[in-house]
């Protein structure tokens, strides 16, 4: 009985989220509207379901778990994503919004590349493609990996059936609904994350005692847990150390599930009042995460390995809530989890089916056809996800990090240079694509304790000005797009 209210709370989100993908499972009638929603999103839909398809399960576990064990270490990892957030709204958003307009009206992220250099070849597409399908499977794993975690904390249901159970329910909504479901799902799930990263750690500041019996508490871990400039184990941050934590920042300008936000947006005049609630949201929720990880620490002192301490959330919410409010709560962190899944198996449809299928295999596929093998995509994809994420003890944070890496190496720096530097070339983007795509996977092996999105990116922009200085100058019609994007920013 004790389940009870979180399983009818649950059971009443599940449903609410199965009924807005059947609400817009009619309202896609061609791939654009399916894909991107036909540009529609207003500025409240746009900034919040960018931020929690942001977000995504780790800001409720992985987050809080690193704040957990490492205490104040955890700041750079906060200071470098919001200043990512605000980075991405205010150099990227626009003029992304713009460009794929004006380059043939592209509708996902390896489109707007192929028409923006003029790539007739179909290299930069097919490449690009590769590497969404490459990371976001890693990233896809991470999500259902928290949603099993969820199950199993809050239900005591066994690791498989936990993850079965969550990626069942987050594959039925995105392949009914398509964009607008995942987008206005998005949306809610954001209020609900919000809520809930506030509450939590404002009452295991009530159940410790108080701030000032926490803050003894914190003072007893380490002497260097309430420092920025150690580690838990009160050891001095190296500054190599500093940089990989801060440089989450950058893969900001990478994540096609953000980016393609951008893209559906209305109106670029939006664009700025949805930068505003964006960062308002961010700012709150990554400094109540920290708070989460630092009270759990307080209240529960021996969830010390990175696993458990992942689920530290959880358990001060089943700790200090009623059932039913707890039902609320657990809720919201099923609702990060489901924000970022739901996205990047979209975005890894949209990749295989536009950028593959339509072009190379079906060029004269309907509309209709490619809805149902976007569709199709989006059930195949889960599963591999679902392969990746069958071992218990994966890490969310460890997982997102990967992918996080990849593709804010991978497509951060292309995406930022083709957006700035008009004399970048097609084969430029090539070689920044493998260069920091390749970087990492090759740099994570390696083990040298510096993030591999550091060297990923520098090896991308190296790589897309080398060789685009190399390379013929673009085509005047290329130049002149750029020229005009450019005057209609002003």
């Amino acid at each position: 009985m004790e389940h009870l209210g979180i399983l009818i709370t649950f059971a009443a989100y599940l449903l609410f989220m199965l009924a807005v993908g059947t609400h817009f499972y009619k309202r896609n009638e061609s791939l654009s509207d399916y894909l991107i929603g036909d540009r529609q999103l207003n500025k409240w839909v746009t900034s919040m379901s960018a931020q929690a398809s942001d977000m995504s399960g780790w800001l409720l576990l992985g987050l809080p778990g690193y704040a957990y064990l490492q205490g104040m270490e955890a700041f750079w990892i906060a200071f470098g994503l919001a200043a990512g957030t605000y980075l991405n709204w205010k150099f990227v958003a626009r003029r992304l919004r713009c460009y794929t307009e004006a380059a043939g009206n592209a509708i996902t992220l390896p489109d707007y590349f192929a028409n923006r250099f003029e790539d007739h070849n179909r290299l930069l597409r097919v490449l690009s493609a590769l590497f969404i399908l490459v990371f976001f499977l890693i990233y896809t794993a991470s999500g259902f990996v928290a949603g099993a975690k969820l199950f199993e904390s809050v239900f005591g249901l066994p690791y498989q059936s936990a993850l079965l159970i969550g990626a069942v329910v987050i594959i039925s909504y995105t392949a009914l609904g398509g964009f607008m479901a995942v987008s206005w799902t998005d949306f809610f799930q954001g209020i609900i994350m919000f809520f809930a990263i506030i509450t939590v750690p404002m009452l295991g500041i009530h159940a410790a005692g108080g701030f000032a019996e926490s803050s003894n508490a914190w003072k007893n871990v380490s002497p260097g847990f309430l420092s920025i400039f150690t580690d838990g184990a009160g050891t001095q941050l190296r500054a190599t150390a500093i940089l990989s934590l801060a440089a989450w920042g950058i893969g900001y300008f990478g994540q096609p599930h953000i980016l393609t936000r951008f893209m559906a947006i209305r109106s670029p005049s939006e664009i700025k009042p949805a930068r505003h609630i964006a960062m308002t949201w961010v700012l709150v929720s990554l400094f109540c995460a920290l708070l989460v990880g630092f009270v759990g620490r307080a209240i529960l002192p021996e969830l010390l390995s990175k696993t458990d301490s992942e689920k530290v959330f959880m358990i001060l919410v089943n700790q200090l809530t009623h059932p039913l409010i707890g039902g609320i709560l657990l809720a919201a962190a099923l609702a990060a989890i489901m924000s970022t899944a739901d996205s990047q198996l979209l975005v890894t449809s949209s990749a295989l089916t536009e950028d593959l299928y339509r072009v190379i295999i079906r060029p004269k596929a309907s509309d209709r056809e490619l809805v149902w093998v976007s569709r199709g995509t989006v059930i195949g994809v889960a599963a591999l996800a679902c392969a990746i994420a069958l071992e218990p003890d994966s890490s969310v944070l460890g997982l997102v990090s990967y992918a996080w890496a990849g593709f804010g190496a991978t497509f951060g720096p292309l995406v930022l240079m083709s957006l700035y530097w008009k004399r970048m070339t097609r084969n430029g983007a090539v070689a920044g694509i493998i260069g920091g795509g390749l970087t990492v996977l090759i740099w994570k092996q390696l083990g040298t304790g510096l993030y591999e999105i550091v060297p990923g990116f520098i090896a991308s922009i190296l790589l897309i000005i080398l060789f685009s200085k190399l390379d013929e100058p673009p085509d005047q019609k290329i130049l002149t797009r750029f020229d005009d994007v450019i005057k209609s920013q002003h």
